[in-house]
């Protein structure tokens, strides 16, 4: 326990880390059978052991990992056409939090966020399906800029790319694991450069990856066993659980 206690920054409990790398394969399963619910998880795991500051570039580490492992076994059902603008434009949504200090009224943020994921998630948006790669893009910048404050990716850009990706579960899971990873990628070089010190977190990042891909192998086994009809009802109803999260805890702002 000693030479593992080593390993961790100051502060930080053994067994809680030991937890963490745990719920790393878990969270990673979700995702990669759902393509959503992961993150999420992830961070309200990570909230419970780590310090405020560290929080977010942590996060992001790690789903950059996990988004990475998941990105490559499921490579062959990636679409190009989506990913590439979508990446053109977190670049500048990415360039835009990190530059820019804004005080966002997080409760307000929260209740917005919610009600927009719930409205895409159940409704169809016409045009979506012709939207060109500078619509993409945009909507590739506001997705990233606004995930540099509430952490999470996954519940804003699912429902964005399910409007692309309407007919096909693999490539859905699997497009947004390749723009994830470039997204948290571009979050990762933001926080080093803003000067977060990641070198004293890597041997828990590291493991974590680890075990996020044994998550992301199992969880693909999951998601080629369900039909397309089942899979977009039980997505539907993660994102909606998910997006009601959000609301009840903007709730809890105003209170």
């Amino acid at each position: 326990m000693e030479l593992l206690t080593g390993l961790l920054p100051a502060g930080l409990d053994p067994l809680a880390a030991l937890l963490l790398v745990a719920a790393s394969f878990m969270t990673s399963a979700l995702t990669a059978t759902f393509g959503i619910g992961g993150g999420v998880a992830m961070l309200a795991f990570l909230g419970l052991a780590l310090p405020v500051a560290a929080l977010i570039p942590v996060h992001g580490a790690v789903q950059l990992g996990s988004n990475t492992g998941r990105a490559w076994h499921q490579r062959d059902h990636i679409s190009f056409a989506v990913v590439v603008p979508f990446v053109a434009g977190s670049v500048v949504g990415v360039g835009l939090g990190a530059a820019l200090v804004v005080q966002l009224p997080d409760a307000l943020l929260k209740l917005l966020l919610g009600g927009f994921v719930i409205a895409v998630t159940w409704t169809k948006i016409p045009g979506f399906d012709r939207l060109s790669r500078a619509g993409i893009a945009a909507g590739g910048a506001v997705i990233s800029f606004i995930s540099m404050f509430v952490g999470a990716t996954g519940p804003l850009l699912m429902p964005f790319l399910a409007q692309l990706v309407p007919d096909n579960r693999k490539a859905l899971v699997a497009t947004a694991a390749a723009g994830m990873t470039l997204h948290h990628g571009f979050k990762v070089l933001a926080f080093i450069a803003a000067g977060f010190a990641f070198a004293d977190w890597l041997p828990l990042i590291a493991a974590m990856i680890a075990t996020g891909y044994l998550g992301t192998i199992s969880g693909s086994r999951l998601l080629d066993r369900f039909d397309e009809t089942a899979f977009r009802k039980w997505f539907r109803i993660l994102l909606t659980v998910l997006a009601l999260d959000l609301i009840r805890r903007g709730l809890i702002g105003f209170v």
